[in-house]
C-alpha cells in the first residue's frame, strides 16, 4: 500500500492548453505571483514548480492541483 502512495506524491505537471491564459487565471487567484514566477518554457515545468512552491509556500503536489485545477476553468 505504501507504494501506490509514493506513486501518488510523484504527480506531473502537464500543461494543457493556452499557457498565457492560465498564468493570468493564476495570477488573479494569487496576487502574489508575477509573470516571471510563472514563466514557463518547455521541458523546465521543474524550475515553475519550484518558484511557484517557495511564492506560495506549498508543496509540490498542492502546486500541481492548483495549476490542473486552473486548467479545468
Amino acid at each position: 500500500m505504501m507504494d501506490t502512495n509514493k506513486e501518488q506524491s510523484k504527480q506531473v505537471l502537464t500543461i494543457k492548453g493556452d499557457w498565457t491564459e492560465q498564468a493570468k487565471k493564476l495570477q488573479s487567484k494569487f496576487p502574489t505571483l508575477t509573470e516571471s514566477d510563472l514563466k514557463f518554457e518547455e521541458g523546465k515545468e521543474h524550475e515553475l514548480l519550484t518558484r511557484v512552491e517557495k511564492k506560495l509556500n506549498k508543496k509540490r503536489e498542492e502546486v500541481i492541483d492548483i495549476i490542473h485545477n486552473s486548467q479545468k476553468n
